[in-house]
């Protein structure tokens, strides 16, 4: 299995979906995060990544039920 490489540029996140469907180590760049809005602006990120995905693929958009930091 390949390690990941933490570079302290990009922090993971596991996304659960309305369809229970979910994803793992989405990656978010560092930045984004902390300060009064925390993991949040993960969320809007991860949501602006997956319209993209939608709009290229043809795919219908999921809802996003929760975004958490992925574990090690």
């Amino acid at each position: 299995m390949a390690k990941r490489r933490d570079d302290g540029k990009f922090v993971l996140f596991d996304v659960l979906y309305e369809d229970g469907t979910r994803t793992s180590n989405r990656k978010v760049p560092t930045e984004l995060l902390g300060g009064l809005d925390g993991d949040e602006p993960a969320r809007t990120t991860i949501e602006e990544q997956d319209r993209r995905i939608a709009t290229a693929s043809g795919r219908p958009l999921k809802g996003v039920v929760s975004v958490t930091r992925s574990g090690r």
